[in-house]
C-alpha cells in the first residue's frame, strides 16, 4: 500500500468537532472509502432491482385489465390505489421494523435472533392482514360512500376481494425479505422476483383473456405471483447453506415480547404511510382545480414517473440501511459513520444524474403516457419540478434508511407529520387552489415537505454520536435486544 493510500481523508457533514457529534478524530483513508462505496454499491444494484420487479407485478397485471375496456381499467386502477393506502404500505411500514432489529443482531453475530424476529414480524403482520382483508372485501361500498362513481367502485371492489390473498403473502413476503437483505443476501432475492416476473406475464394472460375471468383473473394471478415468491424465498431460506445459522427452525420465542417488538413496528408503519398518503392525496386535491381531467392525468403521470425513479432511491437506501445496522451492531462506530457518509454521497450523486435525465427528456417523456398534445406539453413543464423532487427524495430516502437502520423510526414518523401535513399538503392547497398555480402548486408544495424532511433528518443525522449509538445498543440488547435502540443519541 502507498503513502497515498494510507493518507486519512476527512469525510463530513459538517467541520469535525466534539460539539456536532460526528466524531471524526481519525479520519477515514482512501482504502476504506473505497470499500465501502463497493459493499454500498454490491447492495443497492440487487435491491433495486427487486423493489422494481416486485413493483411491476402490479403494473404488468393493470396493462393486461387495460386491454378488456377503460372500466375495467379505471376499476383495477383504483383498487391497486385503494389496496396501497389502506393495506401494504401498513404492511411495508411495520416490516421495516425489521430493517434495524434484524441488522443489529447480524452485526452483533446473534444469528438466531434473525430468524425469531422474523417469525414474530411474520406473526404480528398476519394478524394485521385481517383487518386489512376485510377492508378490501368491502371496498365497493366504502368508495361509494366517499362519492366515487358506482361503475367504477363495482368494479374495484370486485378487483378488490380476488386481491385479498395477495395481502398475506404481501406480509410474508416482506418479512423474508428484510431476513436476507440484513444478512447482505441479495443476488438470490434479485433472481427469485425476476423468475416470479417472467411467470407472471403468462399468468396474467391465461387467467384474464383464456380462462373468461378478466379483471379477476389479474387480480389472481398477483396474488398467485405473491405467494409463487414466498414459496420460493422461503424454500431458499430453508435450504440454503447462507442461512444455516439465522433460520433454525420454528421458535416459541417468536410469541414473546410482541409488544416490544410493536413500539418499533408501529412508528415504523406511521413513518412510511404518512408520506405515502401524502402522495396520494394529491390526486385527491388535483379534482378540485379549474380543469380536473387534464391536471389529474398529468398528476398522474407524474406519480407513476415517480414511482418509477423510487424505486432507485429506495434500493439505495435499503443498502445504507443494511450497513448501519450492521455496523452498528458490530460495534464499530467509525465504519457506521463511514456508511453514513457514503451513501448519503451516492443518493446526492445519484439524484442529480436522475434529475439531469428527467430535464433532457422532459419534451418526449409525456408521449410514454399519452398522445395528447395538451398533456405532453404539460408533462413537459412539470418535469423540472419532478426532476428537483426526485433529488430531494432520493437524498431522503438515504437519510430514511439511516433512520430505520439504527432504530429511529419514532422520530422519522414525526418528522414526516410535520414535513408533510403541516408544511407539505398546506402548501400544496395554498399554491394550488388559492395562487390558482394548478398541478405545479400541488408538486411545489410536495418540493416543500421533502426540503424540510431532508434538513430535518440530516440534522439529526449530523448530530448524533454514532459512540453513543453503538453503546445505547449494547445496552438494550441485555434488557430485550435492541428495542430501545430508537433512543436518540445526540450531543
Amino acid at each position: 500500500m502507498d503513502m497515498e493510500e494510507e493518507k486519512p481523508y476527512q469525510i463530513s457533514l459538517l467541520p469535525a468537532s466534539e460539539e456536532n457529534g460526528l466524531e471524526l478524530s481519525k479520519g477515514f483513508r482512501r482504502i476504506e472509502i473505497v470499500e465501502e462505496v463497493k459493499k454500498q454499491l454490491w447492495l443497492a444494484g440487487p435491491l433495486i432491482s427487486v423493489s422494481f420487479l416486485q413493483y411491476c407485478l402490479q403494473v404488468i397485471s393493470i396493462m393486461f385489465v387495460g386491454h378488456l375496456g377503460e372500466l375495467a381499467l379505471s376499476g383495477a386502477s383504483m383498487a391497486t390505489s385503494f389496496a396501497s393506502v389502506t393495506g401494504l404500505s401498513l404492511l411495508m411500514g411495520m416490516a421495516s421494523a425489521l430493517d434495524s432489529l434484524c441488522g443489529k443482531a447480524y452485526g452483533a453475530k446473534q444469528y438466531n435472533m434473525l430468524g425469531v424476529q422474523m417469525q414474530r414480524a411474520m406473526f404480528v403482520l398476519l394478524l394485521v392482514g385481517l383487518p386489512v382483508a376485510f377492508i378490501l372485501a368491502n371496498t365497493e361500498n366504502i368508495l361509494l360512500g366517499f362519492g366515487q362513481d358506482p361503475d367504477i367502485s363495482r368494479e374495484a371492489g370486485i378487483y378488490a376481494r380476488f386481491m385479498i390473498p395477495m395481502v398475506f403473502a404481501y406480509a410474508l413476503l416482506q418479512c423474508l425479505v428484510r431476513l436476507l437483505q440484513t444478512q447482505n443476501i441479495v443476488f438470490p432475492m434479485m433472481i427469485i422476483s425476476g423468475v416470479t416476473t417472467m411467470l407472471h406475464f403468462p399468468l396474467c394472460w391465461v387467467l384474464v383473456f383464456k380462462s373468461g375471468l378478466g379483471n379477476k383473473g389479474a387480480a389472481m394471478a398477483n396474488s398467485l405471483s405473491y405467494w409463487i415468491n414466498v414459496i420460493l424465498l422461503t424454500l431458499y431460506v430453508k435450504f440454503s447453506p447462507s442461512c444455516k445459522d439465522t433460520w433454525t427452525g420454528f421458535s416459541k420465542e417468536a410469541f414473546h415480547n410482541v409488544r416490544n417488538f410493536l413500539r418499533l413496528a408501529i412508528p415504523s408503519a406511521f413513518m412510511v404511510c404518512l408520506e405515502f398518503w401524502s402522495f396520494e392525496m394529491l390526486l385527491f386535491i388535483s379534482g378540485r382545480l379549474s380543469n380536473p381531467q387534464l391536471e389529474t392525468s398529468v398528476l398522474s403521470i407524474i406519480l407513476n414517473t415517480c414511482a418509477l425513479s423510487f424505486n432507485i432511491s429506495f434500493g439505495l437506501g435499503c443498502s445504507g440501511s443494511t450497513r448501519v445496522s450492521n455496523e452498528l451492531g458490530a460495534g464499530r462506530s467509525q465504519a457506521a459513520l463511514l456508511a453514513v457518509c457514503v451513501v448519503i454521497f451516492m443518493a446526492t450523486i445519484g439524484g442529480l444524474l436522475l434529475g439531469l435525465t428527467m430535464i433532457l427528456f422532459r419534451r418526449t417523456w409525456g408521449y410514454l403516457f399519452s398522445n395528447e398534445e395538451e398533456v405532453v406539453r404539460y408533462v413537459a413543464t412539470m418535469m423540472p419540478l419532478l426532476a428537483l423532487s426526485n433529488f430531494l427524495d432520493g437524498i431522503q430516502c438515504a437519510l430514511s434508511g439511516i433512520v430505520r437502520g439504527c432504530g429511529w423510526q419514532k422520530i422519522g414518523a414525526f418528522v414526516n407529520l410535520g414535513a408533510y401535513y403541516l408544511v407539505g399538503i398546506p402548501f400544496a392547497v395554498f399554491f394550488a387552489l388559492v395562487l390558482h398555480i394548478g398541478g405545479k402548486g400541488l408538486w411545489m408544495g410536495i418540493i416543500c415537505a421533502l426540503f424540510v424532511q431532508v434538513l430535518s433528518l440530516l440534522i439529526i443525522t449530523v448530530r448524533t454520536s454514532w459512540e453513543k449509538e453503538v453503546k445505547q445498543f449494547h445496552l438494550s440488547s441485555k434488557e430485550g435486544y435492541g428495542y430501545r435502540a430508537c433512543d436518540l443519541s445526540i450531543q
